[in-house]
C-alpha cells in the first residue's frame, strides 16, 4: 500500500510517499517540501503548490491520498492559506481517481505515538522511528506530511477508517485490507502500552513487550 500524505502551507507544503505492509511495516519512499515565497502573486503560489503536488502524484503513483483536515484558530490569514493548499491537494487527487483520507492533527498523533496531544518534537521522533532513519527529515512540514500517510495506511483496515468508502478502494487497497485483517492499534501503541505495563485489547503481555518499535 502506497500512500502519499500531504501536510497543507502556502509557505511550505510537505509532501511524503510511504510503502506499508498489512503487517504496518512502513518505508520511506520520498519526502519533499514545497516553498513558495510570500512576495509572491497569490495565484502564482497556489499554481507552484499545485505543480508540485501534481508532479509527486504522477511520480510515485500512490493508491490513496492524505491530507490534514483544515480546522479554525485565531490566525484567519494562516488558516485560509493552508484550506487553499489542502484543496489543491484533494482536487489532485479527485482528478485522477483516488480515494483521500483528511485526518485532523490529533488523529495523526495518536496514530504514531500513541497520544493525541504529542508535540511536534515527539510526532517528529516516532516518524523517524517508524521508517527506519537516523533522524526525522526536516523541516517539521516533511514529517508531518509522512505522519499523515501513515496514519491513513494504518487506519484504512480499521472499522473507523476515515475518507475512505469501501466502494472507493483499488484492488490494492482492498487486498491489504484483507489482509491486515481489521487490526487497528498501532505498532506504537502497543509498544506504549508494554511500557506502562499493561497490555492492549486482544494482546498477550509478552507479545507486545517483545514487539519493537516500528515493527
Amino acid at each position: 500500500m502506497r500512500v502519499l500524505g500531504v501536510d497543507p502551507g502556502l509557505t511550505r507544503c510537505g509532501v511524503g510517499i510511504v510503502e506499508v505492509a498489512p503487517n504496518r511495516r512502513a518505508r520511506l519512499v520520498h519526502v519533499t517540501v514545497v516553498r513558495t515565497p510570500a512576495d509572491m502573486a497569490l495565484e502564482q503560489r497556489l499554481l507552484r503548490i499545485a505543480d508540485g503536488i501534481a508532479a509527486e502524484i504522477d511520480e510515485h503513483r500512490p493508491d490513496a491520498v492524505a491530507v490534514e483536515r483544515v480546522f479554525a484558530q485565531a490566525n484567519v490569514r494562516t488558516v485560509m492559506g493552508t484550506a487553499q493548499a489542502a484543496g489543491l491537494a484533494l482536487h489532485a487527487a479527485a482528478a485522477r481517481g483516488l480515494p483521500v483520507g483528511l485526518h485532523t492533527p490529533s488523529e495523526v498523533k495518536a496514530a504514531v505515538t500513541g497520544y493525541g496531544n504529542a508535540d511536534k518534537r515527539q510526532v517528529q521522533t516516532m516518524i523517524a522511528r517508524v521508517l527506519g532513519l537516523d533522524e526525522a527529515p526536516k523541516p517539521a512540514d516533511a514529517a508531518d506530511a509522512l505522519a499523515l500517510a501513515v496514519c491513513h495506511a494504518w487506519r484504512l483496515g480499521s472499522p473507523d477508517a476515515v475518507g475512505t468508502r469501501v466502494t472507493n478502494l483499488t484492488p490494492a487497497q482492498r487486498a491489504w485490507r484483507d489482509a491486515q485483517g481489521g487490526t487497528v492499534d498501532s505498532p506504537l501503541v502497543r509498544a506504549a502500552a508494554a511500557a506502562a505495563g499493561r497490555a492492549p485489547r486482544g494482546s498477550s503481555a509478552s507479545s507486545v513487550a517483545g514487539r519493537r518499535l516500528g515493527a
